[in-house]
């Protein structure tokens, strides 16, 4: 089936249709990521980019091309919260890592889906694993401030980045207090001379004035944190420093906190279900890997899902940019910690996207949903399992990459095979 798929999909590529298709995928255990629940042996069917209808006993128009996942699981798409897919080629190549800028005289003033390369190789390993939705993050310079991050499809197509200036980044775990002057305490006087700054702009900076923090250009772009219209992820992981900024929610409203990291969250769980702030963690993170993670747990997600923390999985433990794909696996590692199979799904799914505003779009399958559909050979969650087919605003996506060509290519190699360059 899978070598059907593959086909169909190049076909379709290849034949570039001017207008929009209507497909069915049917006979699918359809996991809808609502109040449906999963539906046995279920149809949904997607129309101009979207989803028109998911259930049971659905009529299949005429003109619907069928996908039949075979008694498979049908899912919506991935969303991977933490990422720098489409941001680094080579790690130890600057030339292909746009990821930070640590030269630069700018720090909040950088976009990163600036340097979003759609046709990135890991693009499509990603989509294969049925990732089809990220949220891409810069890495920080010479302060505490990386840039302002972005949301991206994993489609390949030049419109890939759909939202920009998603939010801003900032370091304030153990890297982020060394980059401020060496301690937390000037890590948090940074920043809130930095919001000072934004709060201040433009008057602050009449004539020749820069700012206590930030350059004008800095500030202008961190005033929608300072208002409460972008949200501010902080990489913590510490149990004290996640309840310090507990308190620098409450001070700053109407700042909106995201934490990314979180190591020791489960030790402040009520604390933070009460304050609201979202939590994006690695769940497999059970060793403590420096002094802010000495807490470090496996049972980190099922504590704070059990406290009502709002909880996104990230692979964290691993490259951002080539292993975000694992995240499937990570949540059913969270599963066999505790946590409930349709928490640990959604935490990869319609939980990121509603961290990111995006949750009425992306992330479960419904009438007026964007066509992100992935089509499994078995539970998702378990790590030998492998989506057959994947749809990104309901258009079915090569199942391709640059590994399977290679692996195609020299598979049954014999003395007889011609050399590439010769071709």
């Amino acid at each position: 089936m899978k070598q059907l798929i593959s086909a169909f999909a190049a076909t379709l590529t290849l034949a570039a249709p001017a207008l929009a298709q209507t497909y069915a995928i049917t006979n699918g255990q359809v996991v809808t990521n609502t109040d449906s629940g999963i539906l046995e042996s279920a149809t949904v069917l997607v129309r101009d980019g979207d989803i028109v209808a998911v259930g049971a006993g659905i009529e299949v128009p005429a003109e619907a091309t069928v996908i039949d996942a075979e008694g498979g699981w049908v899912t919506p798409g991935v969303f991977a919260p933490y990422s720098q897919l489409g941001l680094i080629e080579v790690a130890l190549e600057d030339s292909t890592n746009d990821q930070a800028a640590s030269e630069s005289p700018f720090s909040v003033a950088l976009d990163v889906t600036d340097g979003f390369n759609p046709n990135g190789t890991y693009i499509p390993t990603h989509r294969m694993e049925g990732v089809t939705r990220a949220a891409i993050y810069p890495g920080t310079g010479h302060n505490i401030f990386g840039g302002q991050g972005g949301l991206v499809s994993t489609s390949g197509e030049a419109d890939s980045v759909f939202e920009s200036g998603s939010f801003v980044f900032v370091d304030l775990s153990q890297s982020g207090a060394s980059r401020a002057g060496g301690s937390r305490p000037a890590a948090w006087a940074y920043l809130a001379a930095a919001l000072a700054d934004a709060r201040g702009y433009p008057g602050r900076f009449a004539g020749d004035h820069e700012g206590d923090a930030l350059n004008r250009y800095d500030a202008a772009a961190l005033l929608p944190v300072a208002r409460g219209r972008v949200p501010l992820v902080v990489q913590i992981n510490r149990a004290a420093d996640i309840r310090r900024a507990i308190r620098f929610q409450e001070e700053n409203a109407p700042v909106r906190l995201i934490l990314v990291g979180a190591t020791e969250a489960w030790m402040v769980a009520d604390e933070l279900a009460a304050s609201g702030i979202p939590v994006i963690i690695d769940p497999l993170h059970d060793l403590p890997f420096n002094f802010d993670s000495l807490g470090a747990s496996l049972q980190n997600a099922a504590h704070l899902d059990e406290a009502g923390v709002t909880v996104a999985y990230a692979t964290l433990t691993a490259d951002g940019y080539f292993n975000a794909r694992l995240l499937p696996q990570n949540a059913g590692n969270a599963v066999a910690n505790g946590v409930a199979w349709d928490a640990a799904f959604r935490a990869i799914t319609l939980t990121p996207a509603e961290i990111f505003g995006v949750g009425d779009r992306y992330g479960a399958l419904a009438p007026g949903y964007a066509g992100d559909v992935v089509v499994w050979d078995g539970d998702p969650l378990e790590v030998m399992s492998a989506p057959t087919a994947v749809l990104i605003d309901g258009e079915p996506t090569e199942m391709e990459s640059r590994q399977t060509q290679l692996r195609d290519r020299y598979i049954n190699i014999t003395d007889d095979t011609p050399f590439a360059y010769r071709d």
